[in-house]
């Protein structure tokens, strides 16, 4: 668990007074088991939520039976260690007919993100972060072959950059499993903070 090997995550961890775990499946909230017991190993003063991302797409474009190339955060897919994103699993959900790989179509930095961490899957990695990177970023997806692009990143990258497709957006939000709930835990320190 990265709250227990790395920096800044272990001191976040040591210091919270509340922890979210986040993207469990609701279906089986046994899988966030291990995951509980390590941050109560760690820091057994946090209040622990559990909590599932669902997922959901902005109106726009048809995917059922399209070419879609898949945009992720790229945190997400590079240092937090994930083939895939909400974008992928959001596309997927509306019937995507062929996941395009943007491997072949990647330029510069983009590129040298795939030789990286291979272990990315068929999904585009966000990695913008300068003027360079986002030319890159840009240019890969222009010559991308797809009828669709569906972007998992936390802005919504077809309202700041021009990919030269059509882009539809997936959000995803927090929604408890189990009894403790954000608002719940939060309730008393907005009281006090409000009251002052």
């Amino acid at each position: 668990h990265d709250g227990t090997r790395f920096h800044p995550g272990e001191t976040n961890l040591l210091s919270a007074d509340v922890v979210l775990i986040n993207k469990v499946d609701p279906a089986d909230p046994g899988t966030a088991e291990p995951i509980v017991a390590a941050v109560r190993g760690t820091n057994p003063d946090a209040t622990v939520i559990v909590a599932a991302s669902p997922v959901t797409l902005e109106p726009g474009p048809e995917l059922a039976g399209r070419r879609v190339v898949v945009v992720e955060d790229g945190p997400t897919i590079t240092h937090g260690g994930m083939a895939f994103g909400a974008g992928l699993v959001a596309a997927r959900a509306a019937g995507a007919g062929t996941i395009v790989d943007p491997r072949p179509y990647a330029v510069g930095s983009i590129a040298a993100t795939f030789e990286t961490h291979p272990h990315i899957g068929p999904v585009l990695p966000a990695v913008g972060y300068g003027e360079q990177q986002l030319a890159e970023l840009t240019e890969t997806m222009r010559r991308v072959e797809c009828d669709v692009v569906v972007t998992g990143t936390p802005i919504d990258l077809g309202r700041v950059l021009d990919f030269g497709h059509p882009v539809r957006h997936a959000r995803y939000a927090v929604r408890e499993v189990g009894e403790v709930t954000l608002d719940g835990v939060l309730a008393p320190w907005i009281e006090e903070w409000t009251s002052t």
